[in-house]
This record gives C-alpha cells, structure tokens and sequence, in this order.
C-alpha cells in the first residue's frame, strides 16, 4: 500500500522550516509504515514540490509579471527547494500578483503561506516552505540583485 501522507511544512507563527526529508521521515514513521516505503514518501515530496513550483510560474505568468526566474536551491540550502523572483512594473502590481498568488496557493495545496511586505508593494516575499518567491519593482530589485547572490560565478538560471 503506497503512503498518502501528504507534505505540509510547518508555517504556523515563526517556525523556520525544518528538513523536508527528516519532516516527511518522521511523518512516515509516525503512522508506522514500513521503512523500505521512505522512497516513495520523498518522491511524492518532491512531486508536491514539483507541482507547487509549477503552479507559482504559471500563477505569476498569468498576472504579467516580467523577468521571472527560477533557481534551483537543493544541495545549497535547506531553506527551500527553489527561488523564483519575477518583477511587476509598479507596487500596486508586484502587492496584487502576491495576493493572487497566495490565494491560488492556499486554494489550490490547502495552506497558507507567509508573506512580508505586501503593504509597501516594493519587494514581497512569499515563504511556500518549498518554494520561496521574491516579487520586486524593478528599481528595487536591481538594487538587490538577489540572483547574483544564489548563483554561481558566470551561472544561469532557469528564465521563464
């Protein structure tokens, strides 16, 4: 019997996420399947990943967001999975493409997300748990230069 249990992270008040593997492990564990069914619950982990990060492209695609770039963040940080930073062309935007976007999250995966700077509309970040999302104006966010930061020397990442 396959394990259904699905991969929640803990977002309640300031939790900062926990290993995904040793999270899911545990979860496994706890409802006393046995251990050669681990495989299997990593890989629905990552499909869950997989599909959420689809989900937010598509999402950000949808509302016209511009320079959207994915990073692939496993094996660098046990932060997330992955990075996405897109830009919108004025505040009122880059705050109305996250509410969209955490909307279709919470409707779509059943969880909320924790969001900062939403108000201001300059730079908001959306913590997923396996996805982290970054949306700037673009002013702020050549400012910022977030992707130099994560990405190797002379690297690319993923543009969409």
């Amino acid at each position: 019997m396959g394990c259904l249990l699905p991969y929640m992270h803990p977002s309640a008040g300031d939790l900062r996420r926990v290993a995904k593997e040793d999270y899911v492990l545990s979860l496994h564990t706890q409802a006393g399947l046995p251990a050669d069914e681990g495989a299997s619950v990593m890989a629905h982990s990552q499909s869950i990943s997989d599909k959420l990060l689809e989900r937010i492209l598509s999402s950000l695609s949808d509302d016209k967001a511009e320079d959207v770039v994915q990073i692939n963040l496993q094996g660098k940080s046990s932060v997330a999975d992955h990075m996405v930073i897109a830009s919108g062309r004025s505040t009122r935007q880059v705050s109305a493409m996250a509410e969209k976007l955490t909307d279709r999250i919470k409707q779509e995966f059943g969880f909320t997300s924790k969001v900062e700077g939403k108000d201001a509309g300059d730079w908001v970040l959306i913590d997923t748990g396996d996805v982290i999302v970054h949306i700037f104006r673009p002013e702020v966010r050549e400012f910022y230069q977030l992707e130099k930061m994560w990405l190797p020397a002379g690297g690319s990442a993923s543009a969409n």
